[in-house]
């Protein structure tokens, strides 16, 4: 998500706060229905004593990888671009959210929530330009779903993602589409902002703590229907977590992740306001080939939207199509989407519908020409800002 994650989102458009006398009831369908307009920053970390991200963490690995439970919002967040022998493209978005309701609830049985778990998976079938989108919520004090504090482990249903010596095995299946996927990091973890603390606004303790593995070697199998297919690739992996996000007129975000064919890998969000224009707390991050990373601040680099498409199915007008320029480094990119309709439409788990897919990349490098596939995601198109949810 952003994966701010801005990912996913993710991302993200999830979630994230109530009320304390809030519950979840039967039969409501959506994280949307537990949040009140009226919220505002900061308001849950006061009545629930959810931790701020404040200050720089020291980050310990693998241990961090895992569940941060003093915090309200966290999501594990993977995308990436796979290929079959012959040529055939896929891309694929899994993405796992906890959102902390109440952080001691009053009541001890194990049904009551303490956290809600919410898992988005998507899959980008290009040669046939179909997309496919499933999505889950689970309780996890009856072991619905859950994500571990003292190793990486997260689930829901049989959705999973853990981890075995440096490799991320991921998989998930819902009707007759599933994946099954090992990835292995091929360049050293990435912090993002001010030594892993992204910034989200000028409210203290508006941020997040924010890393990425931006290329993994992806090995594994795809299923759609009766086929099956070996595939190959790179994917991206974001882990972020806080108790508060965006800030009363945050509209949403735009956010790239870019690997390029010279072994360069770019994040880039641009968060939007109410009022149509960049909010000066966007940010980037680019990683060189041996993972050596440079910060960027909304001033370094630009994101235009060239061309839009209209999803028939929320009537969201998405801007798919963009050219990023990072001068300084001397990068000039068009990006594109694998095809227009990736749309993830979320009304059973976050109520809200965001677009999220698969992205071809050509350009300029200080070193000539460059090519490069990657994952945008495109939030607060559709619905309700998520500046009056996020927060």
């Amino acid at each position: 998500m952003f994966k701010p994650a801005i990912p996913v989102l993710c991302l993200l458009l999830l979630a994230c706060g109530c009320a304390r006398e809030q519950r979840l009831e039967t039969g409501q369908k959506s994280l949307a229905d537990l949040f009140p307009a009226e919220h505002t920053v900061g308001e849950t970390n006061l009545d629930e004593n959810w931790t701020a991200v404040t200050t720089a963490r020291d980050f310990q690995f693998p241990a961090d990888h895992a569940a941060h439970t003093d915090y309200r919002i966290e999501w594990w967040y993977y995308t990436g671009n796979l290929t079959t022998k012959d040529g055939r493209q896929f891309g694929y978005q899994l993405t796992f959210f906890r959102t902390g309701l109440h952080k001691e609830p009053a009541n001890p049985s194990k049904w009551a929530v303490r956290d809600l778990y919410t898992a988005h998976f998507g899959l980008s079938d290009i040669h046939q330009k179909k997309h496919y989108c499933f999505q889950r919520n689970g309780r996890g004090g009856i072991g619905q779903a859950g994500a571990n504090t003292d190793r990486y482990e997260v689930w829901n249903g049989d959705w999973k993602v853990a981890l075995s010596g440096d490799d991320h095995q991921l998989r998930a299946k819902d009707s007759d589409v599933a994946i099954e996927l090992e990835l292995t990091p091929t360049k050293p973890l990435v912090f993002h902002g001010n030594e892993g603390v992204s910034r989200k606004g000028p409210s203290t303790g508006n941020a997040s703590y924010y890393y990425s593995f931006t290329r993994m070697s992806t090995l594994g199998t795809i299923r759609i229907g009766g086929q099956t297919f070996k595939v190959q690739g790179n994917s991206w992996m974001d882990h972020e977590f806080s108790s508060s996000f965006l800030e009363s007129g945050q509209l949403g975000w735009d956010w790239l992740a870019i690997q390029l064919d010279n072994g360069t890998d770019l994040m880039l969000y641009r968060m939007r306001r109410e009022d149509g224009t960049t909010d000066p707390f966007s940010s980037a991050s680019l990683v060189d080939r041996s993972g050596g990373v440079q910060h960027l601040s909304i001033t370094d680099y630009t994101m235009k939207p060239m061309e839009t498409w209209k999803s028939g199915r929320t009537g969201a007008v998405y801007p798919l199509y963009w050219r990023v320029e990072v001068p300084s480094r001397g990068y000039e990119l068009e990006i594109r989407p694998a095809f227009d309709q990736q749309e993830m439409t979320t009304s059973d788990t976050t109520g809200i519908s965001y677009w999220e897919g698969a992205i071809n990349v050509l350009g300029n490098s200080p070193d000539g020409k460059v090519a490069g596939r990657g994952y945008m995601e495109l939030t607060g198109y559709a619905g309700q800002g998520l500046g009056s949810i996020l927060n």
